[in-house]
């Protein structure tokens, strides 16, 4: 059968059909809650030239990121749940796959590199103006993207060369370990590829934070002003426990694949990298920043007043 004419089936979510409508109720406020969150973070970076500043110029990658991983889940989900229907076309199945991985391999270059503005801040402050310039920022962040793009896309296209023999999916949406595991043909070359992407992508991002975080704890240490310290630590805390958490879940993600884990196990954890993430970051990168969420309180504060003015008129 071609690849292209081909209709997948997915694992089913088990909801009842008179609990669907309530649950597609549930995953579309989640889903608007997701989208409205990341986008009063990334449009407050965007339209506040006081918050065009390195580190919030690194940041703004990330709302754009979460919000590819959550419309690469949500909307099919939400039409599967509210059509009691499990079937998802090959074409939708690859798009899907692809901006799953674009999403978890962006999400790891991303926290890798903010990982590393912070240790030139806190650990290189004389140098950190001259390295961090708008043009190598430009570089940086061309860079992040062009390599989570060339590892991921290579990999589909190498999976795109193979016809599929099965139908049945062993998740709830499609991605790499669970389209390979459709193929009836050799993916030794496919196996070891992915192996080695997620081995450099994981090895560079775990090196790199524990380099950076590792002086920066120094640094903090070696710091005599109070207040210096704790913020640094308050700020590279919150950053060290999501990158820490995520890492450990999409790598028992990948790891779950080619292991004997519980696939209830691993359903659960799967669909975890692609909720949770996306609801907290701007919660955690946005919100909790002081100068975000002033910026993001004042604009709140000009809109109700306007309104005000004009129900007074």
């Amino acid at each position: 059968m071609s690849n292209n004419s081909q209709t997948l089936s997915m694992e089913s979510l088990g909801i009842s059909p008179s609990l669907s409508h309530i649950a597609a109720l549930f995953g579309s406020l989640t889903y608007c809650l997701i989208i409205t969150c990341n986008m009063t973070v990334l449009l407050t970076i965007a339209l506040d030239r006081q918050l065009h500043k390195p580190m919030y110029a690194l940041l703004i990658n990330l709302p754009i990121n979460d919000m590819i991983g959550a419309t690469a889940l949500f909307p099919h989900l939400i039409h599967s749940i509210i059509s009691q229907s499990t079937s998802i076309s090959n074409l939708a199945c690859y798009l899907q796959a692809l901006l799953v991985h674009l999403y978890c391999g962006g999400s790891l270059v991303i926290l890798t590199v903010m990982a590393f503005d912070r240790y030139l801040a806190i650990c290189r402050p004389l140098r950190y103006h001259s390295l961090m310039t708008t043009s190598n920022l430009r570089w940086i962040i061309a860079g992040m993207w062009l390599a989570d793009v060339v590892l991921v896309g290579s990999l589909f296209l190498m999976l795109t060369r193979f016809r599929l023999c099965r139908w049945r999916l062993a998740d709830i949406y499609c991605n790499n370990p669970s389209l390979m595991k459709l193929v009836c043909e050799n993916t030794t070359a496919n196996n070891v590829f992915g192996l080695v992407i997620t081995m450099l992508m994981q090895g560079t991002s775990m090196l790199t934070v524990l380099f950076t975080y590792g002086h920066i704890l120094l640094t903090c240490i070696l710091n005599r002003q109070a207040d210096a310290r704790s913020k640094a630590l308050r700020t590279c805390g919150t950053h060290l426990v999501v990158f820490v958490v995520f890492e450990l879940t999409t790598l028992f993600t990948v790891l779950s694949h080619r292991l004997s884990v519980s696939p209830y196990l691993r359903r659960s954890v799967g669909v975890s990298i692609l909720l949770f993430p996306p609801i907290l970051n701007p919660l955690i990168y946005g919100i909790n920043t002081k100068e975000i969420r002033s910026k993001v309180l004042q604009a709140f504060c000009r809109k109700n007043k306007k309104i005000k003015n004009k129900i007074s008129f």
